[in-house]
C-alpha cells in the first residue's frame, strides 16, 4: 500500500476504536473536504450513507461511530465532495445524438465543417441522410468565401457532398444549413414562402442559400426518417454515460415527445436510467398534453429517477441566428427584431391549461420582448388561477436578455430564471454586436442582479448547444470570462456569481426548480446520497484552475456509478 495512505487509515481506525457504537451504515465517505450547499452546515469532514440516504454529516470521529463489519469506508484521498451536480437545462437525446452524428462543435471554419461532413459521406451509403450539429459562424477563425446575411451558403457543401441529403443544425439548434440534395427532397425553391416564425434565406437572385432560420428548419427536418427505438436507446445510453463522467446526477430534460418518454421509462424500469430526469413535455404536442392532463403530474417515479410534471414552450429563437425577439431592432441588422416562433395566444392557452392541471410551465425566452411577453402571460395566469399559482415555480428558460424594468418581476412573480452561464462565456464576444453596449451592460446575463432581487438561478449548459460540463458553467458563473480566460476581470464583472451562489445554482437551486429540494440538492441528513467528487477545491482555487478540475467519482443513491 502507498505509504502516504497508511497513516491516515491507521488514524481513522484508531479514532473509530474509541467511539460509541451506532447502528452500522452501508458506506462512509472519509478523507475529504465536504461542501454541503447547506447554509446551516457549509462544510464537513465525512458522510455516512445507508440504503441510499444520508444518515449523518459532520466530523470524522462522529461519522466513524456508524461503522460496522460490512460498512465500506470509502477513502477519497483528500479530494472534495459536493452535492451531485444537477444540469438545469439540456436535451439528453441531443447529447447522445452528438455522439452518434457529426459533431461540429469544434469546427474552426466552414471548410472544416465541409471536410467533416465529406468524411462521413465517404463512410455512408449514397442517399442516406447525414445529420450534424454544432457549427457557429461567429466562432470560426475565418470567414467563408460565400456568405449571405452573415451565414454560409450551401454551395461549398453541396459540391463536396452531392449525393447525400445533409442537415446541419446550428449550435443553438435554432437554424440549420442544408445542401442542395436536402433542398430538393424538401421541395424548397425560389417560390417557397417563409413559414410563420421562420425564414428561408434567399440570395439576391431569389434562390435558397441553404440556411433555414427558426421554424423554417422544419421544412427539411420533417423529411428525415424517424429514428428506430434501438437508435434512441443507444443515444440515451451514450448521453447517460456522458453525464456521469461529468459528475451530473440529475438533468432537466427541456422538451420531450411521447416516443422519447417511452425510452426513458423503459430504462428506468430496468434501473438503467441512472441519473434523475425532470422531464418537460413538448408544449405543442396537444395529444401528449391531453394524455398527461388526464393522468396528472407524474412525480417520484422509479425511486425518484423520473418526474414528468412540466411543459416546455418556445416564445422566440436564438441570439446567434438573430431569432431572439427584441423590443428594439438588432444593433447589427436594421429593422430586424427576431422571431416570435409560437403565437403568443397559443402559448397563453397552454400556460392557462397547464396551470389548471397542476403542471409547471417552462418557456424558452431569450430576447427582452420574449421575456416580457412571457412574464405578462404568467402574471395573467396566476391571477386567473390563484390557488394553483401558489408555489407553481414557473420558469423562463435562458432569460438571456431582459429589459431592466422586468428583472425584479421574476422574483415578484416567483418565476425561476433557468440560465446557462456558459452561454455568456461562448456568446458574449459577439453578442455585443447584436445588442450594443447599453443593452449588454444593463440587461444581458444579469445573474447577480436577479439573485439580489431574490431569484434562484437554475444553471446548466443547454447541451448539446454546449458540452454537458458543470465545471465550464461554474467557471463562467464566477469569472464572466471565455473558456480561453478573456477578458481580464471578466465581462460586466458586477454580474458575477459568488462561489457559493454558483454551487447552489448547480445543486439546491435546480433541485428547487424541479420541486425536489426536500430530497436532494444539499448534503444533509435524510436526503438522497448523490455526490460529485472532484480532485480540486473549486470553492477556493483561482478561477483558471476550475477548468482543470477532474471528476474523480460520481455517486448516486450511495453507489459509485462513475470512477476515473
Amino acid at each position: 500500500m502507498n505509504s502516504k495512505l497508511i497513516l491516515p487509515l491507521l488514524l481513522i481506525l484508531l479514532i473509530f476504536s474509541c467511539q460509541p457504537k451506532q447502528d452500522p451504515v452501508d458506506t462512509i465517505l472519509v478523507n475529504a473536504k465536504v461542501y454541503t450547499a447547506n447554509d446551516a452546515q457549509p462544510t464537513a469532514e465525512a458522510v455516512a450513507v445507508k440504503d441510499g440516504k444520508i444518515i449523518k454529516v459532520g466530523k470524522l470521529d462522529d461519522i466513524l461511530a456508524f461503522r460496522g463489519d460490512s460498512t465500506q469506508v470509502l477513502n477519497l484521498n483528500g479530494h472534495f465532495v459536493y452535492p451531485g451536480f444537477i444540469e438545469g437545462h439540456a436535451h439528453i437525446m441531443g447529447v447522445g445524438a452528438n455522439l452518434v452524428n457529426v459533431d461540429l462543435m469544434g469546427a474552426q471554419s466552414y471548410s472544416e465543417v465541409v471536410d467533416m461532413v465529406k468524411k462521413r459521406a465517404e463512410e455512408t451509403p449514397e442517399g442516406t441522410w447525414i445529420i450534424g450539429r454544432g457549427w457557429h459562424q461567429d466562432k470560426w477563425s475565418e470567414t467563408p468565401e460565400t456568405i449571405f446575411k452573415g451565414f454560409p451558403t450551401h454551395h461549398e457543401l453541396s459540391e463536396a457532398v452531392p449525393n447525400h441529403p445533409v442537415y446541419l443544425s446550428h449550435a443553438s439548434g435554432h437554424a440549420s444549413l442544408v445542401n442542395a440534395k436536402a433542398l430538393e427532397l424538401a421541395g424548397i425553391n425560389k417560390d417557397t414562402p417563409d413559414p410563420n416564425g421562420g425564414e428561408v434565406f434567399k440570395d439576391v437572385t431569389g434562390q435558397p442559400t441553404g440556411l433555414l432560420n427558426e421554424t423554417a428548419s422544419r421544412l427539411v427536418a420533417e423529411k428525415i426518417p424517424e429514428e428506430t427505438k434501438e437508435l434512441k436507446a443507444r443515444k440515451l445510453q451514450l448521453a447517460i454515460d456522458e453525464c456521469l463522467k461529468n459528475g451530473i446526477v440529475g438533468l432537466h430534460q427541456a422538451g420531450s415527445r411521447a416516443d422519447d418518454i417511452e425510452v426513458f421509462e423503459e430504462f428506468a424500469a430496468e434501473e438503467e436510467l441512472k441519473i434523475r430526469l425532470h422531464v418537460m413535455l413538448s408544449g405543442m404536442d396537444t395529444s401528449l398534453l391531453k394524455a398527461y392532463y388526464e393522468k396528472g403530474p407524474q412525480i417520484g417515479l422509479y425511486d425518484n429517477h423520473l418526474n414528468i410534471r412540466s411543459i416546455k414552450l418556445y416564445a422566440d429563437g436564438a441570439l446567434g441566428s438573430r431569432g431572439a425577439w427584441l423590443l428594439e431592432e438588432y444593433s447589427d441588422a436594421h429593422g430586424v427584431h427576431g422571431h416570435n416562433v409560437t403565437p403568443m395566444e397559443d402559448i397563453e392557452e397552454v400556460v392557462f391549461d397547464g396551470l389548471a392541471n397542476g403542471f409547471q410551465m417552462c418557456t424558452h425566452a431569450i430576447g427582452d420582448r420574449a421575456n416580457r411577453e412571457v412574464l405578462d402571460i404568467y402574471e395573467r395566469a396566476f391571477g386567473e388561477f390563484p390557488e394553483q399559482a401558489n408555489d407553481s415555480r414557473f420558469r423562463i428558460e435562458h432569460a438571456q436578455h431582459i429589459h431592466p424594468e422586468d428583472i425584479p418581476r421574476f422574483a415578484e412573480l416567483g418565476v425561476i430564471p433557468a440560465m446557462q452561464a456558459i452561454h455568456m462565456s461562448s456568446d458574449r464576444p459577439w453578442a455585443i454586436d447584436r445588442l450594443g453596449k447599453e443593452r449588454i451592460e444593463n440587461g444581458a446575463y444579469m445573474w447577480s442582479e436577479l439573485i439580489d432581487n431574490g431569484s434562484k438561478i437554475v444553471n446548466g449548459t443547454d447541451a448539446p448547444v454546449e458540452p454537458v460540463s458543470a465545471l465550464a458553467s461554474f467557471y463562467a458563473s464566477v469569472s464572466r470570462k471565455t473558456l480561453k480566460g478573456n477578458p481580464e476581470g471578466g465581462y460586466e464583472p458586477g454580474q458575477k456569481m459568488t462561489r457559493e451562489e454558483a454551487l447552489k445554482s448547480y445543486t439546491i437551486w435546480p433541485a428547487y426548480g424541479a420541486f425536489m429540494e426536500d430530497i436532494t440538492g444539499t448534503i444533509e441528513e435524510g436526503k438522497i446520497a448523490d455526490f460529485t467528487v472532484l480532485d480540486k477545491d473549486i470553492m477556493t482555487v483561482p478561477d483558471e484552475e476550475i477548468l482543470t478540475a477532474q471528476v474523480k467519482m460520481t455517486i448516486i443513491d450511495g453507489k459509485v456509478v462513475f470512477e476515473k
